[in-house]
């Protein structure tokens, strides 16, 4: 089986359109239909199916969309290992991955600690959910992982090392201005009647499990498509919204954050896969634990909660 093919499958999958796929790989859609349909032949069973908005791995099209990106994550790192070897510069890339909030908090604060002490180091960072996340780490794609536990929850998984860094209170975003700027901690109820806003469904849970708790009338009006986006919807008063602590120090300047009475709190975690380790994992690990206890220690500091 040729490598290009399995690529060209695994495209399919993600993109879940075969003219999607067609148009990233530069082929022409009738050249990947053939190439599936060859590696169905030779593997005799059926890998995807047709719906109403595309194509969709079958459940052992699946099983082998998985191996095949692991294999295919392999392939790529040989290859560049190769070629920085040959360069004289060889060295294993630092491949990171952080939810939103962390990546724009205390990952990168960690890897600038990191660097000052391994000097030049090639790295990445991709921002993405825990749990794309996390299957990514045991796919071989990631070396170490910033994850919550927010809903719904991380997976046990043998292969994976799981670092607790701390619990992370989540605050309330509002627009400067705000009736409740420079005040806090309050509690839930003075923001009844407001217009609220979320991203993911992680956070609108987690919202919706303290309203249940203090029996506060609060309901999410609007979806945001990300988190830039609904610090975009606070920032002009359409809405206020919950989120991260960690992102206290990120947020632009026309928003303001609050602090909670009894606010409800996410684990903050680093992944890490049990085989092959990164050599700066360890380091790096230990930069986030001191990032994220800096940021914790400011708002102990601060006290008012806000932002």
């Amino acid at each position: 089986m040729e490598l290009d093919v399995w690529r060209t499958f695994v495209t399919v999958c993600r993109l879940g359109s075969l003219s999607a796929a067609a148009a990233e790989l530069h082929h022409t859609q009738s050249a990947v239909s053939r190439q599936i349909a060859g590696l169905e032949r030779e593997l005799g069973v059926a890998l995807v199916e047709r719906h109403a908005r595309g194509v969709r791995a079958t459940p052992a099209g699946e099983v082998f969309r998985r191996h095949a990106l692991t294999t295919l994550n392999e392939a790529d790192r040989a290859v560049r290992a190769v070629r920085d070897a040959a360069d004289g510069t060889y060295g294993r890339p630092l491949a990171v991955g952080a939810t939103p909030s962390l990546a724009a908090g205390i990952v990168p604060e960690a890897l600038r600690a990191l660097l000052r002490g391994t000097g030049p180091l090639r790295w990445t960072l991709l921002p993405g959910l825990s749990a794309p996340l996390h299957q990514r780490l045991i796919s071989g794609d990631l070396d170490i992982a910033a994850v919550t536990d927010a809903p719904p929850g991380l997976p046990q998984d043998s292969r994976v090392e799981r670092h607790f860094l701390g619990l992370d209170d989540m605050v309330v975003a509002v627009p400067a201005g705000h009736p409740q700027a420079g005040r806090g901690p309050v509690p839930l109820r003075a923001f009844a009647g407001a217009t609220w806003t979320e991203d993911n469904d992680g956070s609108a849970a987690l919202l919706r499990q303290h309203v249940a708790r203090t029996g506060v009338d609060i309901a999410i009006d609007i979806t945001a498509a990300d988190l830039p986006g609904k610090l975009a919807l606070v920032a002009t008063g359409h809405a206020i919204a919950l989120i991260p602590g960690v992102l206290r120090r990120a947020v632009r300047a026309d928003v303001t954050t609050v602090t909670l009475v009894g606010p409800p709190t996410r684990g903050i975690y680093a992944l890490t896969p049990r085989r092959d380790p990164h050599p700066c994992t360890a380091a790096l690990l230990d930069h986030l634990d001191s990032a994220f206890r800096a940021v914790r220690s400011e708002r102990t500091e601060d006290g008012d909660g806000t932002g």
